[in-house]
């Protein structure tokens, strides 16, 4: 059991180096997007499937609550378009799951605003639809997701203002990528915008 352990860990330290020695320039690029637009007073709204749907309210929550609990500073605008039951269910009976992140994107996107895609795999037809919607309301698009991106990337790149890539193929890998890059876009953002380190 301890070897299984040790294994686990093991991978979880390669894959975070191979993306600390990888490029990091899309992180970078999508933590100035994400400050540019809570500065000018727009949003972050943030969507995924499965864990990805408890990322994107984890990371969320670092915005509007707070990141590091020693920076006293407002809350930011972001949403997790998770986490509303009710809009979930309907938009699911009405017009399909396909549809359940778009049509919030619909109601709630505004121009200039941020929308954050995180997908493991790159696949999620409801994202890539999201997207669509997003792109079509002027929202700046960021992709976070794993080894090669997916559909989402070979399909719609055009529509991407940014793609964070975690080079494994392993779910469980990227999860914990995933958290931390959201945890670094709030670093970036706080440094940003209040100087914090």
């Amino acid at each position: 059991m301890l070897d299984l352990i040790q294994a686990h860990i093991s991978r979880s330290i390669k894959t975070k180096e191979a993306v600390l020695h990888g490029d990091l320039t899309q992180v970078e690029k999508a933590g100035e997007l994400i400050a540019r637009a809570m500065q000018n007073g727009h949003k972050l709204l943030i969507a995924g499937n499965g864990g990805s749907a408890g990322d994107a309210q984890h990371i969320a929550t670092e915005f509007t609550i707070r990141y590091k609990a020693q920076n006293v500073r407002p809350g930011l605008p972001a949403l997790a378009l998770t986490t509303d039951s009710s809009a979930l269910t309907a938009c699911g009976n009405d017009f399909g799951f396909d549809r359940i992140f778009a049509r919030q994107i619909e109601a709630l996107g505004q121009k200039d605003d941020v929308f954050l895609a995180i997908s493991t795999s790159g696949d999620s037809e409801n994202l890539m639809q999201a997207n669509r919607m997003a792109a079509e309301k002027g929202l700046q698009v960021i992709l976070l997701t794993g080894e090669t991106g997916g559909r989402i990337r070979s399909e719609q790149s055009h529509l991407l203002s940014a793609c964070i890539l975690i080079p494994t193929k392993e779910t469980a890998r990227i999860q914990e990528c995933h958290i931390m890059i959201g945890q670094i876009l709030c670093a970036i953002v706080e440094k940003l915008l209040f100087n914090f380190d």
